[in-house]
């Protein structure tokens, strides 16, 4: 069971907090905080994860990033670390927000970050569950990826700006 802090639309504490449900909404006006990591590694190819088909939301479908929501009384950047963990195996203390934004829709602020890590790339681990494979692929494919339809929409225009940048680099 996950406990969230509850925030309003600028990030101040509300001193609520919510219980992860299947069946219950977070009530109108308030928010919990998103950490979304994008993994980029030190030769320049980006990590891809593949949801688990199992999963309410997109499954099957490809994302590049680890995610989750921030849990009771942790930072952005515990939670990254926590969830790049979890859903990786990598460990990183090197983060850069690279976005964010409100989705109020979710109830959802999201903070998307980059790491850049050093690591063997055939270590990452599978999470159970959440993840069934990944891959990693180089900056230029990771461009065209985001104009497809193999991840979400909502991931495509929160990577929009990084991604826009990254073209303008040689």
């Amino acid at each position: 069971m996950e406990i969230w802090d509850l925030y309003d639309r600028n990030e101040n504490l509300t001193g609520l907090e919510w219980e992860r449900s299947k069946v219950a909404f977070i009530p109108n006006g308030f928010y919990h905080l998103i950490s979304e990591i994008l993994v980029r590694h030190v030769d320049g190819d980006f990590l891809l994860m593949q949801r688990d088909y199992s999963k309410k939301l997109f499954p099957g479908y490809w994302e590049a990033t680890a995610s989750g929501s921030a849990l009771k009384g942790e930072s952005l950047l515990t939670c990254a670390k926590r969830e790049l963990f979890e859903e990786t195996g990598i460990t990183s203390d090197n983060f850069k927000e690279i976005g964010h934004s409100i989705e109020d829709d979710k109830h959802s602020i999201y903070h998307s970050y980059l790491t850049i890590v050093n690591c063997k790339k055939d270590d990452v681990k599978l999470q159970i569950g959440e993840t069934m494979n990944y891959k990693w692929i180089s900056k230029e494919e990771f461009i065209e990826f985001m104009k497809t339809n193999q991840m979400g929409a909502d991931q495509i225009a929160r990577y929009s700006a990084y991604v826009e940048s990254l073209k303008k680099v040689a």
